[in-house]
């Protein structure tokens, strides 16, 4: 399994192939090899910033020689005309790494942005807003990174951090504890400790979970506002409880309000607009 370093260096290095391809022969033919300059990230949308780790590491990777001089650091709140960094080095180089800095920059600070607003919308109430899998190939670990700038939380990042048995598995399986007990056996098998989730669709399924008990987090999956308030008072605090299935932004506080204690919100990551910004040369 790679490392998250690992995983962004490859990211990285495969952006790099399918933009650059065998030369970015639009700079190669009019911008000198050794021409230097400056440009500046500027912000032309209200948002939070995220993302000047990766890019920091995206310049050092074409050329370590490139200067990054950061002015706004990632989880501030930005506005139109703000300068959050200023790059210095050669113009090719420049050029070149503008077009991928700039997509990891919007869309993670896009989803910053969108998570921040999805967070406020909770204050108060001690619910926390989660991720899901829901991400662009490739991009999952800086999502993910980008949803806790913004200040959610992380749900599991993969298929390999947690087990969340969903209607699928249950069904497959014959049944919630089937499900539960060959999980158990499992992980005991292999020697993991694996918080585990199970999801369920009606209160005679949270019955069942209840009854064989081997379950951290119970989902609560296209439930209503009344049929939550219901489930959780069932639950009664003895098992972690989260909200899914079709929340908004505007639905998302009165779930918060039946007392669960998380809400994922796929709309975090695959669905959101970039933040607005350019990389502009400075004369």
């Amino acid at each position: 399994m790679y490392t998250v370093d690992e995983l962004n260096d490859r990211l990285i290095d495969l952006s790099f192939s399918e933009d650059i391809g065998d030369g970015d022969h639009t700079t190669l033919c009019c911008i000198p090899e050794e021409a230097m300059g400056q440009s500046k990230l500027l912000i032309k949308e209200t948002g939070i910033l995220a993302g000047m780790r990766i890019a920091k590491e995206i310049f050092h990777r074409f050329d370590p020689e490139m200067k990054v001089e950061i002015f706004i650091n990632d989880g501030a709140e930005v506005k139109p005309g703000d300068v959050a960094m200023l790059v210095t080095g050669k113009v090719r180089s420049l050029l070149q790494t503008e077009r991928l800095m700039l997509n990891v920059m919007q869309r993670m600070s896009g989803i910053a942005t969108m998570t921040a607003k999805y967070v406020k919308r909770l204050e108060g109430t001690g619910t926390r807003v989660l991720d899901t899998r829901k991400t662009t190939p490739g991009m999952r670990m800086l999502e993910k990174e980008a949803v806790k700038i913004g200040g959610g939380v992380n749900h599991r990042i993969g298929l390999f951090d947690m087990i969340l048995l969903k209607d699928n598995h249950v069904d497959f399986a014959g049944g919630i504890s089937n499900a539960l007990d060959r999980c158990e056996a499992y992980q005991r098998e292999k020697g993991l400790n694996l918080k585990v989730e199970i999801e369920v669709r009606n209160f005679d399924e949270i019955r069942q979970v209840m009854e064989n008990g081997k379950a951290d987090r119970i989902m609560l999956d296209n439930f209503s506002v009344e049929d939550t308030r219901k489930a959780v008072k069932m639950i009664d605090g003895k098992f972690e409880t989260e909200s899914s299935g079709g929340i908004t932004i505007d639905t998302m506080r009165e779930y918060a309000e039946c007392g669960v204690d998380y809400v994922s919100v796929g709309a975090l990551t695959h669905s959101v607009k970039g933040l607005d910004m350019s990389f502009k040369a400075v004369h």
